[in-house]
């Protein structure tokens, strides 16, 4: 059984930065396409960004580009979300999630975390 376990989600004034992680448990961790979403009140869940399992690979949603990071490291079975220049439109519950390649991490993943939530002050 596969799991995915978020964590570093919090609260924080615009301009601030966090770092998210999300913890995989059960298979091979650097088979998956890793991906994060987010999902802002009364909207639909939005696509972030996502990493090749070498790590070699990244996307990025223009709404996110340029601010935030994504990174793994397969060692721990780890995929991080670095958040820079943080602001109030970023608030919601970010998850992240496991599937074979990039063209289902988003819509058709295999797994889903439970979410994290962040919030951001102005």
């Amino acid at each position: 059984q596969v799991q995915l376990v978020e964590s570093g989600g919090g609260l924080v004034q615009a301009g601030g930065s966090l770092r998210l992680s999300c913890v995989v448990s059960g298979r091979t961790f650097n088979n998956y396409v890793m991906g994060w979403s987010r999902q802002a009140p009364g909207q639909e869940r939005e696509p972030l960004t996502a990493i090749s399992g070498s790590g070699l690979t990244t996307r990025y949603a223009d709404s996110v580009k340029g601010r935030f990071t994504i990174s793994r490291d397969n060692a721990k079975n780890t995929v991080y979300l670095q958040m820079n220049s943080l602001k109030p439109e970023d608030t919601g519950i970010y998850y992240c999630a496991a599937a074979v390649s990039f063209g289902s991490v988003y819509s058709r993943p295999d797994y889903w975390g439970q979410g994290t939530q962040v919030t951001v002050s102005s």
